[in-house]
């Protein structure tokens, strides 16, 4: 029951109406968000308080499960350079041993600045210090999983008919 591994392409081959899973990967948090069926709009959806590896994986699977989502978008939080430092091999890890755990296919999408851009509009709705902690990383979630769904619409052939002029 392992998972792959993938690049953003390989999930233009999931079945039509299958969810998708994006995680902001924090030390003491991981942020959920959920994808549409048609996976064009990310939703924040939940924050799940980091415990151990065995426990935070069952949890996100069950999650998973409860959702029907065909796939994971896993935040990778590369340096402003595009290097990799000791958060983003910490992810990789994270996803490797993941892996044996799930046959879902695992995707991850560069989150630089994620954080950053939802804490600023937040600050922009006027949230309070603790509104802001209480959803930034599952709104995080919510912003990388869109990103990964709009290179996905790009990607893919558009169904609508529509010319994209809008």
């Amino acid at each position: 029951m392992t998972s792959a591994i993938v690049p953003l392409e390989a999930l233009l081959a999931l079945p039509a109406q299958a969810r998708l899973l994006g995680l902001d990967l924090g030390t003491r948090t991981i942020g959920l968000a959920l994808s549409d069926v048609e996976r064009r709009i990310a939703t924040p959806l939940e924050t799940i308080q980091r415990v151990k590896f065995g426990l935070d994986a069952a949890a996100l699977l069950k999650i998973a499960g409860k959702h029907h989502v065909a796939a994971l978008v896993l935040g990778l939080p590369l340096n402003m350079d595009g290097s990799e430092g000791p958060r983003a091999q910490s992810t990789r890890a994270f996803a490797r041993n993941l892996a044996p755990l799930t046959s879902l296919p695992v995707v991850f999408w560069d989150e630089r600045m994620s954080t950053l851009a939802v804490t600023r509009t937040l600050l922009d709705a006027d949230a309070s210090r603790a509104r802001r902690a209480a959803v930034v990383d599952k709104m995080a979630a919510a912003y990388i999983l869109q990103g990964a769904l709009d290179r996905l619409g790009r990607l893919g052939p558009q169904e609508s008919g529509d010319d994209g002029d809008d």
